[in-house]
């Protein structure tokens, strides 16, 4: 059980409010980035389809975020995918990624319009180069919460994200939605995955500009 201070209401002293020096992993994926690559593994009725996408990401720094003696450093992001040669969006998805220095955890907060929330989360040394974040339905903590019909439907049991930040740069990541499919008897693998090559800097949180 992680040990939590008596003190609960203390917040730390001298916070350094410049967020880009203290996303520890975190830190590559700040920017906006573009990826034309994506390929997304879906379920149909017919049986598993393959779907290219062009996703659009921007993550920018936010001001240092405090929980009494906690500390959490982190970039707020948004997501727009595209099918290729299309307007009409194919998905969209806002959140956060968050990094604890303290307990050295990256956390990955997720909201799509089709009413679902996911809340995922690992651990990774300040410079790590890879990491891989999980949410589990039914957790206390990290878990995810889905509307009705996606529990009757397509209810979400497992969600796992990987980041790989590449040399040239670049970063990719690879997600794997865990689905019991109403009528199928077998967990369903809903896949993604893309590479992101960035396309502006991050523009720095509003402290670290005053």
């Amino acid at each position: 059980m992680t040990q939590f201070p008596k003190d609960i209401y203390t917040e730390p002293s001298n916070i350094d409010v410049d967020t880009l020096s203290n996303l520890g992993p975190l830190r590559a994926l700040a920017g906006t980035w573009q990826g034309r690559r994506g390929l997304d593994v879906k379920p149909k009725a017919e049986g598993p389809k393959k779907q290219a996408y062009v996703e659009h990401m921007e993550l920018q720094p936010i001001d240092p975020q405090t929980n009494g003696p906690q500390l959490l450093y982190g970039l707020r992001y948004h997501t727009h995918i595209v099918k290729p040669d299309q307007i009409k969006t194919y998905h969209d998805q806002v959140g956060y990624w968050l990094w604890e220095p303290a307990t050295s955890t990256v956390i990955h907060t997720l909201t799509i319009p089709r009413a679902q929330v996911v809340m995922a989360a690992g651990q990774a040394s300040a410079d790590a180069r890879q990491f891989e974040l999980t949410a589990t339905q039914g957790a206390e903590s990290f878990g995810i919460l889905s509307a009705p019909f996606l529990e009757y439907a397509f209810k979400t049991v497992e969600f796992r994200i990987k980041v790989t930040v590449n040399t040239d740069g670049t970063w990719s990541y690879e997600e794997d939605t865990v689905l019991l499919i109403a009528g199928n008897p077998e967990p369903f693998h809903h896949t993604d995955r893309n590479s992101l090559t960035k396309i502006a800097e991050p523009t720095p949180n509003p402290l670290a500009r005053k």
